[in-house]
């Protein structure tokens, strides 16, 4: 009797874990942004945590990736395009600011450990799960949700950086803050009254109410009038937007004041170029004129969570957005009317969920450890 041939049985290929992300093919509007299911990442050499992301928030650099368009794009042009995509994003996903749970870390990562609740920056943050390096990202203040938390990064980066490293605030200075009711604006009030200075915030009506329960000393109505010509003069502007020329603001300027520019208005990013080279120009004297971007880093992460856990700092939430809403976040936000941060959440209902430290908000007070914090 023939034996009949043994049958070969392929072993089946394991199914590849997927999470829900925001996607798109192409750079434009936010009609571009798809919600689909993806291969969910795993560290690798360049990031080495893996999150499971709560939350994340809207940044001006989320607008200007997705419409491929960033400021240094519009500055030299499509050459910086090249890291990007010329023609088309090289990188699918978009967001930055997250709070999370890590889930999975390569070997060689020692700050962090699986289900540690932490917050900073990653690429693709509009997703259930994300990549971060270790020297982006830090427990997330204890006394503040992954919502609360994932409104941080960006902004509170840029706020710390303009009044600390750019700005060198000192108590009792008088400190202006034009566009006090956005993002960047609503952290700088606070942080600026953590430093003592005495904080003169411009804004619109529909937040002059909010800024000064920010701790602003004083609010002006810019639709009513116009602040470079009330005869004030300040050690500090803090300028979001660049509404005026550099004539302008000398006059308010006091003799050895400082002026910091964090950001433009679409409509005037074009005169990037001259404003630097004017401001170098103007700089000249006892006045000085600066631009910067904010840097990304593990140590102000770890001061803003200070910050937060002692009162000096309350995130501030306009809208929050689902996950598939993403698109209607982003639309929002290029209105330019929003109050603090817009936050997208992500529904993890469905998965095992991870344990969780929580504290009751303190009331807001005004930390004596915050200068040696900081110094």
């Amino acid at each position: 009797m023939t034996e009949e041939p043994a049958m070969i049985v392929e072993p089946r290929p394991l199914e590849k874990a997927l999470m829900r992300a925001i996607v798109r093919e192409r750079y434009g509007s936010p009609d571009v942004l798809q919600i689909k299911e993806i291969e969910k990442p795993a560290p690798n050499e360049l990031r080495g945590v893996l999150v499971k992301i709560d939350a994340s928030s809207v940044n001006a650099a989320d607008k200007h990736d997705m419409r491929g368009a960033s400021l240094v794009i519009r500055l030299v042009g499509p050459l910086f395009r090249l890291g990007m995509g010329v023609r088309r994003p090289k990188e699918p996903g978009l967001g930055t600011d997250f709070a999370g749970v890590v889930e999975q870390i390569r070997k060689d990562v020692t700050e962090f450990k699986p289900g540690d609740e932490v917050y900073g920056v990653a690429n693709a943050a509009y997703a259930e799960y994300g990549l971060a390096r270790e020297s982006r990202i830090a427990l997330k203040p204890r006394n503040s949700s992954f919502e609360q938390s994932a409104a941080v990064p960006i902004a509170g980066f840029t706020a710390l950086q303009a009044l600390r490293d750019k700005g060198h605030v000192k108590p009792g200075q008088k400190v202006l803050i034009n566009g006090a009711g956005g993002g960047v604006g609503t952290f700088a009030v606070q942080i600026a009254k953590a430093f003592g200075a005495r904080v003169t915030a411009v804004t619109n009506s529909e937040n002059l109410d909010m800024v000064r329960k920010l701790g602003a000393d004083q609010v002006i109505d810019y639709t009513q009038e116009d602040y470079t010509k009330k005869g004030e003069s300040y050690d500090l502007i803090v300028e979001i937007g660049a509404s005026h020329s550099i004539s302008d603001y000398k006059r308010i300027m006091n003799p050895n004041g400082t002026f910091v520019l964090v950001g433009f208005k679409d409509k005037i990013v074009r005169r990037l170029l001259s404003f630097i080279i004017r401001s170098r120009l103007a700089s000249r004297g006892d006045r000085k004129f600066t631009f910067f971007i904010a840097k990304s880093n593990h140590d102000d992460l770890v001061v803003l969570k200070e910050l937060i856990e002692q009162g000096d700092i309350i995130p501030v939430i306009d809208r929050r957005y689902p996950l598939a809403e993403a698109a209607q976040a982003l639309r929002y936000f290029e209105e330019g009317r929003t109050r603090g941060k817009i936050v997208i959440t992500m529904d993890h209902s469905n998965d095992t969920p991870a344990s969780s430290e929580s504290y009751a908000p303190s009331l807001r007070r005004r930390s004596r450890r915050f200068l040696s914090l900081v110094a």
